[in-house]
């Protein structure tokens, strides 16, 4: 029966606490934008602007026009 005087306390700390982090991460507006990470990683940090970027895109580009002609093909 004892150990209620201790736990009560604990219990009532961790709420207290527990409703501090909850007001302290809205004001610092932590959820402010929810779908900003979400959505990051649909987006290229990089930008390429050198010949060798532009040359790999049309070398790409070209894989995909004869994969789609291997497809034909076996049809």
């Amino acid at each position: 029966m004892s150990i209620i005087y201790i736990l009560i306390p604990i219990a009532i700390l961790l709420t207290a606490l527990g409703i501090y982090l909850f007001f302290w991460a809205v004001k610092s507006e932590q959820f402010d934008d929810l779908e900003k990470q979400g959505m990051s990683i649909l987006f290229d940090d990089k930008k390429v602007d050198d010949k060798k970027g532009s040359e790999n895109k049309q070398e790409q580009a070209e894989q995909t026009k004869d994969y789609g002609k291997e497809d034909n093909q076996s049809q």
